[in-house]
């Protein structure tokens, strides 16, 4: 991550830049893919599958956070959970008028065509946590307020939503107890009063040395059904978390604890679980403090493949580097967005004028990764849509390294801005079969040219 200064063309004043690189100089050949975002810091992973694509729903840590500095949320997906696009923040603290801070951690669900997302957030007129409910027509967002107002508001944090296949929503949430209610079918308001949930040893395991919570539930449920059996997987025991989870025969109990499934790992002191099944795997998300500056309040989110056991029990999940196998390979002959990413060194990201969103602040010797790419009998051709308010630069194509093949080097010109965007096209040579493909950047000092999307021709 870098703090950045960028200067806007016509500033006329002399602007003194201080710029704080943090840069992942691995080689690109030994480049595992955990954490799956290495851009900015996310936290608490909610995934959800919609045709066809992975929908990822983070917090965001603001850089150097010493506590849980959250002002919004964002949003990332992925056809093959390797290579993940950055669709920036349609939701933040600011979507929910009476609301004064924390955008913690949350969950989306698809109903009727519709995105409902439930966060909590700090109530202004008491200062309690209260959940709202986001509501958008698209999984990327934009979201707005659904009701205006809290769903539920009782000081407590982490909903999880739920439809049973009988079609009857649930919200969960809850820190340090467990609360449930029915949701009415437009999901924005909930019948009978929030229950209580019993927080039992039997249903929840044995906590040690806190008799104000003897059980190990601490927050962040996770909640689903699979093969008639229902999940509970939850952050247990503060400090530090571990995952632990129960089952249940019905939505709402009786619980009976089943053991870890992620032990205490990875230099944060808080972790968060999010399952799902996709393209016939199961995936677990969580976070740590992997990246560089990471920790407790600087988290990053990542993923692994697991198998249940053959009795429906979940397997002890260990964190890693390598993260998720890719589930098939990345088409470069159909528009690509520059802020799908694999791995990358240096770039951020921004919403770019002509909508969606960019890669900037590239400098020389930056690089992104984009893992699994098919180029079958052989690319001919490479264009880009670029932007500099600086004098350009180059993209070097490249792959299965950072240092690896050159296949074609694209040079970007000044355009005057940078949301002045332009196309350039370049020949490339010798891109066939399946490689990682690197883009390189190369030129002077400072920031050289933005990007918005790429596509290859064959």
């Amino acid at each position: 991550m870098k703090l950045r200064f960028r200067v806007l063309p016509g500033r006329a004043a002399l602007v003194i830049m201080a710029l704080l690189c943090v840069v992942v100089t691995i080689p690109g050949t030994a480049r595992a893919d955990n954490p799956i975002v290495q851009t900015i810091y996310t936290a608490d992973p909610a995934p959800l599958v919609h045709n066809g694509r992975v929908y990822l729903y983070t917090g965001h840590d603001e850089d150097g956070s010493t506590y849980f500095t959250m002002k919004e949320w964002r949003v990332w997906s992925s056809a093959d959970l390797v290579n993940w696009t950055d669709h920036g923040s349609p939701m933040s603290v600011a979507t929910f008028s009476w609301a004064s801070a924390d955008a913690w951690a949350g969950q989306a669900v698809e109903r009727n065509g519709k995105f409902y997302w439930y966060v909590p957030v700090k109530d202004r007129a008491s200062g309690q946590m209260a959940i709202g409910v986001g509501v958008s027509d698209s999984p990327t967002g934009p979201f707005r307020d659904a009701i205006g107002r809290p769903l539920v508001r009782n000081g407590e944090i982490d909903p999880t939503v739920f439809i049973d296949d009988n079609g009857q929503a649930y919200l969960y949430w809850g820190n340090p107890n467990l609360w449930y209610v029915r949701l009415n079918a437009d999901m924005i308001s909930y019948s009978g009063s929030p229950t209580q949930i019993p927080l039992t040893t039997a249903g929840f395991g044995t906590r040690t040395g806190n008799a104000s919570r003897p059980t190990l539930y601490e927050e962040g449920p996770w909640v689903y059904k699979r093969n008639g059996l229902y999940y509970n997987v939850f952050a247990a025991k503060c400090c530090s978390e571990f995952i632990g989870y129960s089952t249940a025969p019905g939505p709402t109990g009786p619980w009976t604890y089943r053991g870890t499934v992620m032990p205490t790992q990875g230099s944060s002191f808080t972790n968060h679980p999010g399952v799902i099944d996709f393209n016939g795997g199961s995936y677990f998300f969580y976070h740590n403090g992997a990246l560089p500056g990471g920790g407790g309040y600087t988290r990053s989110v990542a993923v692994e493949k697991f198998a249940y056991n053959a009795d429906g029990t979940i397997p002890t999940i260990n964190m890693t580097t390598t993260g998720a196998p890719q589930v098939g390979t990345l088409n470069p002959f159909v528009r690509q967005e520059a802020e799908t990413i694999a791995w990358e060194s240096g770039v951020e990201t921004e919403p770019a004028g002509e909508g969606g969103m960019n890669i900037g602040w590239i400098e020389n010797g930056d690089y992104v990764k984009v893992k699994g790419v098919a180029f079958g009998s052989g690319a001919r051709s490479f264009s880009a849509r670029v932007a500099s308010a600086s004098s350009g630069g180059r993209i070097e194509l490249r792959l299965d390294g950072a240092n690896g093949t050159l296949v074609g080097t694209c040079t970007v010109p000044g355009t005057g801005g940078w949301q002045t965007w332009t196309t350039v096209t370049c020949p490339v040579n010798g891109a066939t079969g399946t490689h990682d493909l690197y883009f390189r950047y190369a030129g002077g000092s400072g920031y050289l040219f933005n990007v918005n999307w790429w596509q290859f021709t064959s």
